[in-house]
């Protein structure tokens, strides 16, 4: 099988209504041979009566409706091929109405062409139309400067324009990639070639430059992220899982992490049809097979495990609205996030985007064509990059459920569940929790070392609870007294709510004196993933501290049974993790816990 080896631009043409746009994808067609003879002989005839021999756009404006008022309705596109690149152009709508059907043209686009009439100059509309591409991730503009004829190809004219824009796209920040040509797209000055009329103008034409640009797959992200669009059996019986690269690359050999199992694989084929592949990047639609069975099906995903996304069901996003139905906040919409589909809701609408400003306005809700920042909070996890790292793994569509119809596009732009540690998106969703049990004397430091963990982890990115013995006491056992029997099923409800968050994956931390061996060993056994941490200080020193003036107050006669005075305390046998605070450090304790915690992490996940 013969590849074509030449590289793809997808790029996106945009502009105010009536700057040419149609035109100068038609020129640019025509004059690379690009127009099939029996569409220009028709182009020829609906051009009669027109203030030129060929009207070019007519090329890309397709639709009745589009010929009839004049403009661009919808989204065209067109692919061309010259010797060095293959390309494919969106030709966008200009006016405001139709600002979705331009971000549906630039989502896959790594380069905007934005038409400026050269007798009109830099436009709120042209603000509108950079900005846009803006959002969408495009960070490469050519800004055609249209219609120079009418000017008499003054350079003034031209270079106040490319200054004027230039300021302007300033003031959006980051590195945008910038080039100014002056044209005229009927005439084809500066399309396809470069024009004697503009001796003052160096740069290359409009095709030179398309050529010779460097090209982003528009995907970003340099690991590997392979959506699982369907499993199919070989008739050997192997499973072989397809789908479309999204990032990254995948060969033979390489090691694989399946979400949301959290188990590894290495690659054993990669295949494109029936051929076998070395390797394969995106956009190619590819199958893989694995060295081992693992329960993957649509929606799962295949990605590098030293990089892996974050694994979230609560982010923010930039938010296009394209339903003349407005936003209903709460309403619970199907999300679909590369092969997966969740449901969710907006739950929090943090601003409107002014489309010329980007300056955040306060709403209540989102109507046809508006940008908005949002939070989103899905019922499911969904395993995401920030758009802004990798425009697929970070995009997103949302779906009205009963119409089925597409209510909006969305951008994410960060995780709000804190998970942004590799091994916390695995842990968190892939692998079982755990219970970490801080035991010891009262004032011995077990809140303030659970408490310091918890930080550590959350931190981290783990999925994590704290319970605290006290805490407990005025809520869910403030029926219970302190006898044996009452401190034993105090003890057994702290371990019985343990076990259920354990069971989903959390990690919790739970402080309390639980002075009975017997009963500590009794909720081990139950949980089984279980972390004793004995907070050991003597109880010389754990009277002097007396943070909560009970061994005074038994001193005193005022109380009696405390734990260490008048009632007894079993220390643990074999914990797993001691912390001696009559002479250790916080931060000592605390990274000594937090490393047994990710050595069993680790463990578990072999």
């Amino acid at each position: 099988m013969t590849q074509d080896h030449r590289e793809l631009l997808r790029f996106l043409t945009a502009g105010s209504v009536d700057d040419g746009k149609s035109t100068l994808i038609g020129r640019l067609l025509h004059d690379i041979n690009g127009i099939y003879q029996d569409q220009l002989a028709a182009v020829r005839t609906a051009s009669a009566g027109s203030t030129h021999a060929i009207d070019f756009s007519l090329v890309t404006d397709g639709l009745r409706a589009e010929r009839e008022q004049g403009i661009t309705i919808d989204v065209a596109y067109r692919y061309f091929a010259t010797p060095r690149r293959k390309f494919i152009v969106a030709d966008s709508p200009g006016h405001e109405q139709y600002t979705r059907n331009m971000a549906t043209g630039a989502s896959t686009a790594s380069l905007a062409v934005l038409l400026v009439d050269a007798r009109k100059g830099v436009l709120q509309q042209t603000h509108r139309h950079a900005i846009i591409a803006w959002l969408m991730g495009i960070r490469s503009l050519v800004v055609a400067v249209n219609k120079m004829d009418l000017v008499d190809y003054r350079e003034d004219v031209f270079r106040g324009i490319e200054q004027d824009f230039a300021g302007f796209m300033a003031r959006l920040g980051g590195s945008t990639a910038l080039q100014f040509i002056p044209c005229c797209a009927p005439q084809g000055h500066n399309i396809a070639s470069r024009s004697q009329t503009t001796p003052w103008y160096e740069g290359p034409s409009l095709l030179e430059f398309l050529e010779t640009t460097p090209v982003s797959n528009g995907r970003g992200g340099r690991h590997l992220r392979f959506p699982v669009q369907s499993v199919v059996r070989s008739s050997a019986g192997h499973r072989h899982y397809a789908g479309q690269v999204a990032s990254g690359c995948v060969r033979p050999g390489d090691r694989v992490l399946a979400l949301p199992s959290g188990r590894t694989a290495r690659v054993q084929s990669v295949r494109l049809g029936d051929d076998e592949l070395e390797r394969a990047t995106p956009p190619l639609s590819i199958t893989v097979q694995l060295d081992r069975e693992i329960d993957i099906g649509r929606g799962d995903m295949l990605v590098d495990p030293q990089f892996p996304p974050m694994v979230t069901s609560r982010f923010s996003a930039t938010l296009l609205w394209m339903s003349t139905t407005p936003l209903g906040m709460g309403r619970p919409y199907l999300v679909k996030h590369t092969s997966r589909y969740v449901c969710g809701s907006v739950v929090r609408l943090n601003g409107v985007i002014d489309p010329v400003t980007l300056e955040r306005h306060p709403a209540e809700a989102m109507t046809l064509n508006q940008f908005a920042e949002v939070e989103i909070e899905t019922h499911h996890s969904i395993y995401a990059d920030c758009y802004g790292v990798n425009r697929t793994g970070g995009a997103f569509i949302v779906v009205e459920p009963i119409s089925n119809e597409t209510v909006a596009a969305g951008m994410i732009n960060a995780d709000l569940e804190g998970r942004n540690d590799s091994r916390s998106r695995i842990s968190s969703r892939g692998a079982q929790g755990m219970t970490l049990w801080f035991t010891g004397l009262s004032s011995a430091g077990k809140s303030t070392i659970s408490k310091a963990v918890y930080e550590k982890l959350w931190a981290k990115g783990y999925r994590v609870e704290l319970l605290d013995g006290d805490v407990i006491r005025q809520h869910m056992s403030k029926d219970l007294g302190f006898s044996k029997e009452d401190r034993d099923e105090n003890i057994r409800r702290i371990g019985f709510t343990a076990e259920l968050l354990t069971r989903n994956g959390v990690i919790v931390l739970v402080a309390a004196i639980s002075p009975y061996r017997k009963v500590r060993d009794e909720v081990r056994g139950r949980i089984g993933n279980f972390v004793e941490i004995y907070v050991n200080a003597p109880l010389k020193v754990v009277e002097k501290r007396d943070l909560k003036g009970i061994y005074r107050r038994c001193r005193a006669g005022e109380i009696t049974g405390v734990t260490g005075l008048d009632d007894p305390y079993e220390a643990p046998l074999n914990p797993e993790v001691e912390c001696r605070t009559d002479h250790e450090t916080l931060a000592e304790s605390v990274e000594r816990v937090v490393q047994a915690v990710e050595q069993r992490m680790s463990a578990d996940s072999r």
